[in-house]
């Protein structure tokens, strides 16, 4: 998903490619008001390419969790109080695609698309989009106020969703002992001091 604002914003799942017989690689990553450099990067407990899997989010005022099967993956909190810009008052569209990252998503850029297994193609089924608002446009201010109060009306805006549950909380501990690959959190060559969320990024 990503906004088409000045100060962009974006939430991600890229499935990072695999040819080495190891576990499919899907990273995240979120953008805030411009600002991205968040990846993580997990192996997958599956093949995605053998049959559909559910993949979703959950984002209200106060956090946004990744899902893969209803399983949580990642959180993301809202976390202005440290001065992390959040993702409110964004409009959203929603894209599906396949892009060349070779030169760094498949095992760091060693494994290169082969260009005679072309054409490509990305499937889909089942898009859900509960309660969402449509905005006829960037300008439309008192339809983004109008969304806004709405998700404060709605289930997904209120308690038990506004907080880590503990099944959530599970999720989130089994795949950072288990399937995590990459944090930026933990890169110190990219990162001196982790940024300020990170303390609030894993229970």
């Amino acid at each position: 998903m990503a906004s088409t604002y000045k100060k962009w914003c974006e939430l991600d799942f890229e499935f990072l490619g695999n040819v080495s017989g190891r576990p499919y690689a899907l990273q995240t990553n979120v953008f805030s008001q411009g600002v991205g450099d968040r990846e993580q990067r997990i192996f997958l407990w599956f093949d995605p390419t053998a049959e559909y899997h559910e993949y979703g989010l959950l984002w209200n005022q106060a956090l946004i969790l990744f899902l893969v099967d209803n399983r949580v993956i990642r959180v993301f909190h809202n976390s202005t109080d440290l001065g992390i810009p959040y993702l409110d008052y964004q409009p959203m569209y929603i894209y599906g695609s396949s892009w060349n990252g070779e030169s760094w998503a498949t095992r760091g850029g060693l494994d290169k698309i082969d260009w005679t297994q072309q054409p490509f193609v990305a499937s889909y089924t089942g898009w859900k989009i509960a309660d969402a608002c449509t905005l006829k446009n960037n300008t439309d201010n008192q339809g983004v106020h109008d969304c806004y109060r709405k998700l404060y009306q709605r289930s997904y805006g209120k308690p038990p969703n506004l907080a880590l549950t503990k099944s959530h909380i599970n999720n989130l501990r089994d795949v950072q002992e288990s399937y995590l690959i990459y944090d930026y959190c933990t890169d110190t060559k990219r990162f001196t001091t982790p940024p300020q969320e990170c303390a609030r990024n894993w229970p």
